[in-house]
């Protein structure tokens, strides 16, 4: 078959890689300069260096992300050391795993700043937690996170210290603000994916920056297998023949045949592309409700270490100013001859965003000194602030179920994307498995006879 691939971010490249490993010609069309979506690297000149656009981390359950991995040939550049690190104002630390001795710990409400008979509150309202995540009430999507929360006495504490972060990273976005039953279910798919793979969940990173990891093999592969990929190609149409795929159409009136079409642009791009597909109206409707969450990513370049002692640190009471902290040094063994870089990330940061770059380093630097004493003296030889207004988007109550199926209604054509139905949320997982998804339904129509005449079938 002759595929189109319709968006070269993580769903448009992994698709493109599993379709050509089937055997099939395939076209792929990005609109922009570049593959990557929301995983690149980004060249900085003020400082001859290339880091990503925003810190990317690892579940050990990713197991369509590893597929992928595995198919361009950088598997080996990730590692999950097993464990990460609590910073408390003034310096005092704490590491954090799910298994072992931390894990138990953590189990029985020992949790940093955890004291007292918020311990024992803590270690009954985990449980009470745990169940319901597994035998859920009906009323967890009518409820947000920072309900539940409530809802099971779960102390402000222990929320500091671990849920509420546990929230933010799950979903991206605030526990005041998402559905409870999004990070319900995400807990159920980590637990789940533990038990398939009887190994403890834990968070793992790239040893290398973003293109290197997704793009650089997948070019490769596209060179060998003489796929065609065009840049600065607008998609505004995926066309449609008697309720088969026929191709889409470019901005400049440009058609292009295909048997085959795997729709993978962002969930902010869909609309308009699926015009003639019947039953699109639910597809735009499931979109409105899907609002964006920004995210703010700086990598600091300073003049010396800030003395951290771990490859990730969470900063204690940091949300929505200054969540996490990377060793960038330790991660990349980098040469810290030049300058040290710290990568930090704000999720749902929709007041920080707002501010200017100057500001929002500034605040950066106060909290880092804040946990870090070593960082003092520190000096700001460059920052690069990235901000992705879109860079995830929000469940709230309600919308549970919305995200469309792979499958569409019409033939030979699927949609991927870690906006549609997966285990995960906005996720480098949410987006593989999508993918995977995609090509089966591109593969389980064609093994039906039922691509267009451009296939000869």
């Amino acid at each position: 078959m002759h595929c189109v691939v319709v968006g070269g971010g993580l769903a448009g490249l992994a698709s493109m890689v599993w379709l050509v490993e089937a055997g099939h010609q395939v076209t792929l069309l990005e609109r922009r300069g570049s593959l990557g979506g929301r995983t690149i690297a980004i060249p900085v000149a003020a400082v001859d260096d290339v880091p990503d656009n925003g810190q990317h981390v690892f579940a050990s359950g990713y197991q369509h992300l590893m597929r992928y991995l595995d198919s361009v040939g950088t598997r080996d550049h990730v590692e999950f050391p097993g464990h990460m690190t609590i910073r408390m104002p003034g310096g005092g630390s704490r590491v954090s795993a799910f298994g072992g001795l931390p894990g138990l710990r953590a189990a029985l409400g020992d949790l940093p700043g955890v004291t007292g008979l918020d311990r024992l509150r803590t270690a009954r309202a985990q449980v009470t937690l745990i169940r319901q995540a597994l035998r859920q009430p009906t009323w967890l999507d009518d409820i947000t996170a920072d309900e539940w929360f409530r809802r099971i006495g779960m102390p402000q504490k222990a929320r500091d210290a671990l849920w509420d972060g546990i929230v933010i990273g799950l979903t991206g976005d605030k526990p005041e603000i998402s559905s409870a039953k999004v990070p319900a279910d995400l807990l159920v798919t980590g637990f789940r994916r533990a038990r398939e793979s009887k190994t403890p969940i834990s968070i793992g990173y790239p040893t290398v920056d973003l293109d290197t990891l997704f793009v650089d093999g997948a070019e490769k592969i596209f060179a060998d297998k003489g796929v065609q990929v065009r840049h600065r190609a607008v998609v505004t149409a995926v066309d449609v023949s008697d309720g088969v795929v026929a191709g889409v159409t470019l901005a400049d009136g440009e058609r292009i045949a295909a048997d085959a079409v795997i729709c993978a642009v962002p969930v902010w791009s869909v609309k308009g592309l699926l015009d003639q597909v019947p039953g699109h109206e639910k597809i735009y409707e499931a979109i409105e409700q899907l609002t964006p969450v920004p995210i703010v990513s700086v990598n600091l370049y300073l003049d010396r270490s800030i003395g951290m002692t771990d490859w990730g640190e969470i900063l204690y009471g940091g949300t929505g100013v200054l969540e996490q902290v990377w060793d960038r040094q330790r991660m990349h063994e980098r040469d810290p001859s030049r300058h040290h870089l710290y990568s930090t990330t704000v999720s749902a940061s929709y007041e920080l965003i707002k501010k200017s770059n100057a500001e929002i380093t500034r605040i950066q630097m106060d909290m880092l000194r804040r946990f870090y004493p070593e960082a003092s003296d520190a000096q700001v030889v460059h920052s690069h602030v990235v901000r992705m207004p879109r860079s995830t988007f929000a469940q709230r109550p309600g919308t549970a179920g919305i995200r469309p199926d792979q499958r569409t209604s019409v033939r030979g054509l699927a949609l991927a994307g870690d906006w549609t139905r997966t285990d995960w949320t906005t996720t480098m997982e949410g987006a593989c498995q999508s993918a995977a998804r995609a090509v089966g339904v591109i593969l389980d129509d064609a093994g039906r006879g039922v691509t267009t005449e451009a296939s000869g079938s």
